[in-house]
């Protein structure tokens, strides 16, 4: 058995040529049986699925933590492109997980905002109906709770404060070979700890407050919901968390010394674990 975690985007809404829109693929394999998990799906996702050895029809599951379209815009790809590799037509319906709110209507009117395409890629192919969506819809959970399970693969949904993005939550997947924990946006609060208490791995978004203090103020908005590095240092070390994972980087690392900057910045907050702040396709292993 193992479970992989890969980074499958750590951009931000703002583009940079070598770092895709968020996402993260968590790849779970037992006994010949491969379950492939994506947390979410930003710009260029199915590229990199593709380049981490699956791809949109190898999805059991895609997970949404919360409406911003940097998270989402990928989903499109992954749908559409899921149904034209389909040639025998036998996959089932794209499960789509997200709390329930703005999530959902998205993710239900995928299909129809590509209707007329659809029309005339089935009528010129002599194929019988288009893609299909399953979304899955949770309440906004208490404390974190169970919203997907495959045998001996489960996801676990957690509050996560993004405010005033709401719902936001994050995710924790337990498999035989250990826990997960994915932040997805939030601030360091202690509903992640919650979320992420006795993780082998943590997936943490990360900013680092000290840049973007020194942009204009108009950009400084985004300190409001977003992760310090230092306090993501400090959380990470008081709960034991032996390999802390860095994405969504705020500022976009250019070169080895802005990547080793974030790496400094969760030292001085504590953490004496493993960090890696992580590239497009970043991946790390368990057990």
């Amino acid at each position: 058995m193992s479970t992989t975690v890969t980074i499958t985007g750590t951009g931000t809404p703002i583009p940079t040529p070598d770092r895709a829109g968020p996402g993260v693929l968590v790849t779970h394999r037992s006994d010949g049986r491969k379950t492939d998990l994506l947390f979410d799906a930003g710009r260029s996702t199915v590229m990199r699925l593709v380049g981490a050895g699956s791809g949109p029809g190898d999805l059991n599951a895609v997970f949404l933590t919360h409406h911003h379209s940097d998270h989402l815009v990928g989903l499109d790809d992954v749908l559409l492109t899921r149904w034209v590799m389909d040639r025998e037509q036998n996959l089932p319906p794209l499960q789509v997980v997200a709390p329930d709110g703005p999530c959902i209507p998205f993710v239900e009117g995928l299909c129809q905002r590509w209707a007329d395409d659809l029309e005339v890629r089935s009528a010129h192919s002599r194929r019988h109906g288009g893609p299909s969506v399953q979304p899955t819809a949770f309440a906004y959970p208490e404390v974190p709770t169970e919203v997907w399970r495959s045998g001996d693969v489960g996801v676990l949904a957690g509050q996560v404060r993004h405010e005033p993005v709401h719902p936001a939550v994050g995710y924790r997947i337990e498999t035989p070979d250990g826990v997960v924990a994915i932040s997805g946006d939030t601030l360091v609060c202690d509903e992640v700890a919650v979320l992420a208490a006795g993780a082998d791995v943590l997936v943490y978004e990360a900013m680092r407050f000290s840049e973007i203090r020194k942009a204009p103020e108009h950009r400084r908005f985004i300190l409001d919901y977003h992760a310090d590095t230092f306090l993501i240092g400090a959380q990470a070390e008081e709960m034991g968390v032996p390999l802390l994972v860095l994405t969504h980087l705020i500022p976009p690392p250019t070169c080895d010394a802005d990547e080793q900057a974030f790496a400094d910045d969760v030292r001085s907050g504590g953490y004496t674990g493993e960090v890696v702040v992580a590239s497009d396709l970043t991946s790390v292993s368990l057990p």
